[in-house]
């Protein structure tokens, strides 16, 4: 237990507060079991002991563990929280619970036999916390972190705090909003480093290995977080990254999910599961239409990547075209507080009210034209004019 403390006290005490990401204030924190949820190198470690080092004064209730430590080889989770509480512990955060083979039923018996107990855990967003060995739907209250939004993104490198904007402020007030941020940076040029290397904040540690860097974190969690949380074998493993390469070469298309089952060598049932996998995993996005609902043994109508700097760690051997990476960016930040459907007329349905288009500067009103609440989000202006915005300004949605 010694050396548990002092893990975690070292790990608390060299942790930052410069930059603290949009979660944290939106955790309700006097919940007793919390889950943070995330794809693998968002901050969700980062996010959990930046709580502890600001808003805990007695550090000596506190313990960090991570549950991927040697030490669980041999000691369980209950036999330390246990010891932890009787020395006085009344705030226990667990990091990588996905790692550990028995971890729902022992947050439930320790949910129920130590009241006095807070637990807040991190797991990978392939995990179904509610479907672990025990049932936890009626005590964890689970939150979801997302890479980080373009504003974030101008906070970390930049130093400048933008205040979040609403879609319907953005919308209705671009113009201005424009005006005051252009005041302050180049949003252009900010967003196009944003589009390489900004969705994850370990793009801090370096921007020239960024993109190795990722491309290890997604076969990590492609050969370590998916087998833990899936319980499924190499061959199937294998035949998920034939199909990620697949998808990474022709994003974003209508996929023919026959033809692609016989392409990686699967049913067709299997297929829309490692498809489902892979959106679980926060690599793709599947598009789905109003009328057909976002149930993952239906048919996506269109399949993206997750994110931007995807396509520079998967494809680094092309140049990933402008246009796609418009519409996975506005996919990317909208879908976090908003819904986003398939629509046959312009690209994006929002809210099942909002029409988009996506596209450069001089792109019109074609493809909407007569539809109601239409607007066109545009690339490479800095200020817009009536129904046509500034594609980098939803960015600042979160």
């Amino acid at each position: 237990m010694d050396l548990l403390y002092e893990l975690s006290d070292k790990k608390i005490n060299t942790i930052s507060l410069d930059f603290v990401r949009y979660l944290e204030s939106k955790i309700n924190w006097k919940q007793r079991l919390i889950a943070i949820k995330g794809a693998r190198g968002v901050g969700k470690t980062t996010l959990m002991l930046q709580h502890i080092k600001k808003n805990i004064r007695n550090k000596d209730a506190v313990l960090y563990i991570s549950l991927d430590h040697l030490y669980f080889s041999k000691n369980t989770l209950l036999d330390v929280a246990d010891a932890f509480v009787k020395r006085g512990g009344k705030y226990l955060f667990i990091d990588e619970v996905h790692k550990y083979n028995n971890w729902s039923t022992e947050l439930k018996n320790l949910y129920d036999h130590y009241s006095e107990l807070q637990i807040v855990f991190t797991a990978s967003s392939i995990l179904d916390i509610y479907k672990g060995n025990a049932d936890l739907s009626r005590r964890a209250v689970a939150y979801d972190l997302e890479g980080l939004s373009l504003r974030e993104f101008i906070k970390l490198s930049h130093n400048i705090d933008f205040s979040v904007l609403r879609l319907s402020e953005v919308l209705k007030n671009h113009k201005e909003l424009s005006l005051s941020i252009i005041n302050k940076i180049k949003p252009i040029k900010i967003f196009n480093e944003y589009l390489q290397y900004g969705y994850y904040p370990f793009f801090i540690e370096g921007i020239e290995v960024f993109h190795s860097k990722l491309a290890n974190t997604i076969n990590l969690v492609l050969e370590t977080d998916l087998p833990n949380a899936q319980k499924i074998d190499y061959s199937a493993i294998h035949k998920i990254k034939k199909l990620l390469y697949v998808i990474s070469q022709s994003v974003p298309f209508k996929p023919n999910i026959t033809k692609l089952s016989n392409e990686i060598g699967t049913t067709r049932p299997t297929l829309l599961l490692y498809l489902h996998y892979l959106e679980l995993a926060k690599i793709i996005y599947s598009l789905t239409s109003n009328a057909q609902g976002h149930n993952f043994m239906n048919k996506p109508e269109k399949i993206f990547l997750q994110n931007s700097n995807l396509f520079y760690a998967i494809s680094n051997e092309q140049i990933p075209q402008k246009g796609t990476l418009r519409e996975v960016f506005f996919i990317n930040q909208l879908s976090v507080n908003h819904k986003i459907n398939y629509t046959e007329k312009g690209d994006f349905e929002v809210d099942r009210n909002l029409h988009f288009e996506i596209g450069g500067k001089s792109k019109s009103f074609e493809q909407i034209k007569g539809l109601k609440n239409a607007y066109v989000a545009a690339d490479d202006i800095e200020i817009g004019l009536g129904n046509k915005i500034p594609l980098w300004l939803f960015g600042f949605l979160y």
